[in-house]
């Protein structure tokens, strides 16, 4: 039996009250209730609202975590939220290097590798994501970047620190745009990690694809050999679609 994981990434949305609401209405739904324990569900909210995300998800076989963390334990860093902080109110997971944190703050593959280190020994799960921008993707050298990438990051954590953690492909260019890449597409690319972390002494990572994941392409996806779940973006802020997603995963992982 296969095992995927399927995380939903709430991005700048959901206030308190809603991201609780929005809880509920997952962990209750059936697709939650009767998934198999080869199906692991993971929901992002905003920090501001992953207390009440927390409480909600209650003792539900489902992971709560962050969509950042800085790469100090304390200090003078206004606005910032440390990783010993998510864990302290009950997250399981973070999220680092996400296309948007690249693009819009600037943060570097070094960043992102100690960011994965300051998760991981504050006791969370971080999720390392990689891709390309559309030019690179046109130009032929995703595999180019996505393995620099990759390069950086170990160079900057460690391999216990890679080996600990999830990789999510997320082509930048399929971000929010609706432009899926192909399930082939993504399947080519997830091989090429999967050989990399292979090669680097990093094996059995669970690789995560990130680019418009929807219940339209979900199965398609989830039967190509080397993806082993999503990290889902709009799709994950309507429980139906949500759950749907996790539908097609526990369908995939008996097949």
């Amino acid at each position: 039996m296969r095992t995927f994981f399927i995380a939903g990434n709430w991005k700048m949305n959901t206030l308190p009250g809603e991201a609780a609401q929005l809880v509920d209405a997952i962990v209750s739904s059936k697709s939650v209730q009767e998934a198999p324990s080869s199906v692991i569900v993971a929901m992002f909210p905003p920090h501001l609202s992953l207390t009440s995300a927390i409480e909600a998800a209650g003792k539900f076989r489902v992971s709560i975590g962050g969509q950042n963390c800085h790469h100090k334990e304390h200090g003078a860093y206004t606005g910032e939220i440390s990783a010993s902080v998510l864990a302290h109110i009950g997250c399981s997971h973070v999220i680092v290097g996400h296309s948007e944190r690249r693009r819009d703050h600037g943060e570097t593959n070094e960043l992102i590798g100690q960011k994965a280190t300051r998760a991981i020994t504050s006791g969370l799960i971080p999720i390392i994501c990689v891709g390309e921008t559309l030019a690179e993707h046109e130009a032929g050298r995703t595999k180019e970047v996505v393995g620099a990438q990759l390069s950086e990051i170990l160079n900057a954590a460690g391999k216990e620190i890679v080996a600990g953690s999830i990789i999510a492909y997320e082509p930048v260019w399929a971000i929010g745009t609706g432009r899926a890449a192909t399930p082939q597409q993504a399947q080519d690319v997830h091989q090429f990690i999967r050989h990399w972390l292979d090669e680097h002494q990093t094996p059995n990572l669970p690789i995560l694809y990130g680019g418009s994941v929807t219940p339209e392409n979900a199965s398609a996806l989830f039967a190509c050999e080397d993806i082993d779940g999503a990290l889902v973006g709009g799709a994950s802020l309507k429980h139906e679609s949500f759950c749907a997603i996790i539908d097609a995963a526990a369908k995939a992982s008996t097949q």
